[in-house]
């Protein structure tokens, strides 16, 4: 099966604060990746009926464009002075945000999104935006928190590592941009204990199961880190459940790669309960990978 080239990096726009530190983060992605940066503003039409009623139709989608229009605007002047030279282009397209954004990541590189959009209730640690389209999407997609403020390229990528196609996605996807950014690498395998019955814990060997894991992040690790000897890798083995222990660890890093669903989730489940606690409490940027079509 034929993989489909994918260009542009994309950034949804609302007019958010969080939503212009996406496009911060992303136009300095997509400067380091030579790619072009596109910002795409979602708008929803109403249905009108009867036909009496379609000059009212017509004048609020003019309404809703031209706002539209001005928050792709002030994106556009916030790519701009993060990244001068970048090739930008802008669209307003018609549809809810999850589904045009869904679509844009067919053929994008990267899809980038801030962490809760407009309208979205004070307090809440995740809109439900971003937790749609990293569900979603058909390719990486990064949820960005805070200011959208450049990676530090000493800042660690930290992966969790996980032996099933959506964890050797993201290790991929990790090593890349380790590679490309110059980053050190943090793997963790992180495999928590879920004997809680302290007779039965007493009768595990828990050594023999470090041990285990141990050589399974070995295995995971040997042939990307072959393919990028140029990358330090950092090995992490914890008794941790691997939520808290990316969690943890994304305090300090610039980027936290997760794949969008592991071992021992529902089949059929769109977010792994993984990405799901990772996503709304990690301190850094994180990466929501899936395998190529094919390939799961």
């Amino acid at each position: 099966m034929s993989v489909t080239a994918r260009t542009a990096v994309v950034v949804g726009v609302d007019g958010s604060d969080t939503a212009l530190a996406a496009v911060r983060w992303a136009a300095v992605e997509a400067e380091g990746r030579g790619a072009p940066l596109r910002l795409v503003a979602a708008v929803v039409w109403r249905t009108y009926h009867p036909r009496t009623l379609a000059l009212a139709a017509e004048y609020e989608r003019q309404v809703l464009t031209q706002a539209a229009e001005k928050d792709l605007q002030a994106a556009l002047e916030v790519a701009r002075q993060t990244a001068p030279e970048l090739d930008i282009t802008t669209e307003v397209r018609a549809g809810g945000a999850p589904s045009v954004l869904r679509e844009e990541s067919a053929t994008a590189q990267l899809v980038v999104v801030g962490s809760r959009g407009r309208g979205g209730f004070v307090g809440l640690l995740l809109g439900s935006v971003a937790i749609a389209v990293a569900a979603q999407a058909a390719g990486p997609v990064v949820v960005v928190r805070g200011d959208g403020a450049p990676r530090d390229t000493a800042a660690p990528i930290v992966v969790g590592v996980d032996d099933s196609p959506h964890g050797e996605a993201a290790l991929g996807f990790a090593f890349d941009e380790a590679a490309r950014t110059r980053a050190p690498l943090v793997a963790v395998r992180a495999w928590g204990d879920p004997v809680h019955d302290p007779y039965l814990a007493g009768l595990i060997d828990w050594h023999a199961v470090e041990t285990d894991e141990r050589r399974l992040l070995d295995e995971c690790l040997a042939a990307r880190a072959a393919e990028h000897p140029e990358v330090p890798v950092e090995r992490v083995l914890l008794r941790d459940p691997p939520a808290a222990a990316l969690v943890a660890r994304s305090r300090g890093a610039g980027l936290v790669v997760v794949g969008s669903r592991g071992r021992g989730t529902v089949r059929g489940a769109l977010l792994g309960s993984v990405s799901q606690a990772v996503l709304p409490h990690a301190a850094a940027p994180v990466a929501i990978v899936r395998p190529e079509a094919g390939a799961e």
